[in-house]
């Protein structure tokens, strides 16, 4: 039986949609659809066993994503009863042509060859159904060897996506030769696309045999294939991750999977492999808040809205209240998106500075542009409320079950406070359970553990306070979610910073 692999490429940051999208929680881990699943989530949903054709069977989808999401990346998948059949977590970014190599290298450990078929986790298909139908048609030119990717019918002379310009139809089929790809236009080139009818935007949506890809890389980019195999060789695994080696990879050059192979396969090619199919399935790329706009529900005045937001003569806006409500009075072409810690006013004419506006913030060293206020962890979450001079407070919720590394602080003492289920809490030698109103301390350098022993979420106000109140204060002990990698390094930073305190005081 013919075997299809979804790899789902689950990298970036997206800065272009901040302040949702932040470093450590980009957009594709978001709920930007519409359908009440997040990005990847809707990715990994998106095709399923009953559209595949006889012969073929659907495998697990392959991950290949941060390693600074890998929990959440783990996490969401199994919200929705999705087990990936591997996650492999990338030291560094490096674009899509050694993501998918790394994808295809696993793909063939065990001796098959699977078609792959490479999706963006960050992408919003409204009519999943096409695509997969779409998906079908170009199966039996992947087994033959070919090299597919999809392209999106336009509706619009678009300036913010390439083009693929399409060739003669391929042994009668859907599928069409691919005379060339190109850059993304000016407005009236763009405009002479749509009205030619021979062009189509570049998905980044790409299908082959595993062995095809491979080939294919060997062929010309053998120095990227080359990094990724090593790389791979010296893999490590932990929990349900794959960990790709940091220092192989680290030297593997950056290329996109279009520049590394697929504007080599053109027609103009003696070995022209490349195919195109035509996809009309309510694509969208999510790349600005613009897209957000133009693919959402919106009222009578054209005005996509979300959360508590009351509009007033305003038209063709988009408003998102994530926390607080958010009131716009006499606005038109705007996008307003409130945050715990921030937000965006902009007017849709501008909103290709959203980028830059990010950048300029993560050179004077803001933490709006990292991680938002409420950090995901893999035990839960905490929610930093407060904060001043030598003290912060937190809301901290532990999952059922759950429970956090065996650590310590050497600039901190802590308050905890449970205000609902039961906490089991290690603090010394001392092993105790708190309930709902009871509290105890931490002392600054005592070695202690919070845990969730019962079946309900255990939700605790924390006071930090001290001299430091970093997150990078902290000495683990013992981790269940392989976390304690840096425990050497970080064992004698605090301990060099604790002598050199002592020292100076």
């Amino acid at each position: 039986m013919n075997v299809l692999l979804p790899v789902i490429l689950c990298g970036g940051s997206g800065t272009r949609l901040w302040p949702l999208s932040r470093e450590k929680h980009p957009k594709q881990l978001l709920m930007l659809g519409g359908d009440n699943h997040t990005m990847l989530q809707s990715t990994a949903l998106r095709i399923t066993c009953d559209a595949m054709p006889d012969g073929w069977k659907l495998e697990h989808p392959l991950v290949v994503g941060q390693e600074e999401c890998r929990f959440m990346t783990a996490e969401q998948l199994r919200q929705v009863d999705m087990t990936a059949s591997r996650i492999l977590l990338e030291p560094v970014g490096r674009n899509t042509a050694p993501a998918l190599t790394l994808a295809a290298l696993a793909a063939v450990e065990d001796g098959n060859d699977p078609v792959l078929v490479a999706m963006p986790a960050d992408h919003v298909m409204l009519h999943p159904e096409v695509f997969c139908e779409t998906l079908a048609q170009g199966l039996p030119l992947a087994m033959a060897g070919r090299v597919m990717t999809f392209g999106i019918v336009p509706t619009a002379p678009e300036t913010g996506y390439g083009y693929i310009r399409c060739g003669k139809p391929i042994n009668a089929t859907p599928a069409q030769e691919i005379m060339s790809f190109v850059e993304k236009p000016d407005i009236e080139t763009a405009r002479r696309y749509v009205a030619d009818g021979n062009y189509l935007w570049n998905s980044g949506i790409f299908m082959m045999k595993a062995s095809t890809w491979l080939k294919q890389m060997d062929r010309f980019r053998p120095d990227i294939l080359a990094a990724c195999m090593m790389a791979m060789a010296q893999s490590t695994t932990d929990h349900d991750f794959t960990r790709i080696d940091k220092e192989a990879f680290v030297d593997c050059p950056s290329d996109s999977i279009d520049y590394a192979v697929m504007e080599r396969l053109v027609s103009a090619d003696e070995d022209a492999i490349g195919a195109v199919l035509s996809l009309d399935a309510g694509w969208s790329d999510v790349g600005a808040w613009s897209a957000l706009w133009e693919i959402g529900d919106k009222d009578k005045e054209g005005n996509v809205l979300a959360g508590d937001v009351l509009a007033m003569d305003t038209r063709n806006s988009l408003v998102r209240a994530e926390n607080r409500m958010v009131a716009c009075i006499g606005m038109d072409d705007t996008v307003v998106v409130e945050t715990a810690d921030a937000v965006l006013v902009a007017h849709r004419d501008h909103l290709h500075l959203v980028k830059d506006a990010v950048a300029q913030l993560k050179s004077a060293g803001r933490p709006e542009c990292d991680a938002h206020r409420k950090v995901q962890r893999p035990w839960g979450y905490y929610d930093s409320l407060d904060g001043g001079m030598r003290f912060q407070v937190k809301r901290i919720v532990v999952s059922p079950g759950a429970c956090l590394s065996l650590q310590m602080h050497h600039h901190r003492a802590e308050h905890w406070v449970v205000v609902t289920g039961t906490a089991r809490v290690t603090r010394g030698d001392e092993k105790f359970l708190l309930t709902e109103n009871q509290s105890t301390y931490i002392p600054l350098g005592t070695v202690h553990r919070l845990e969730n022993p019962g079946v309900v979420p255990l939700e605790i106000i924390e006071v930090q306070s001290g001299t430091y109140l970093g997150e990078d204060d902290i000495v683990r002990f013992e981790d269940f979610y392989g976390r304690d990698e840096r425990l050497s390094e970080l064992m004698s930073m605090a301990a060099t910073t604790s002598v050199s305190s002592t020292v100076h005081h």
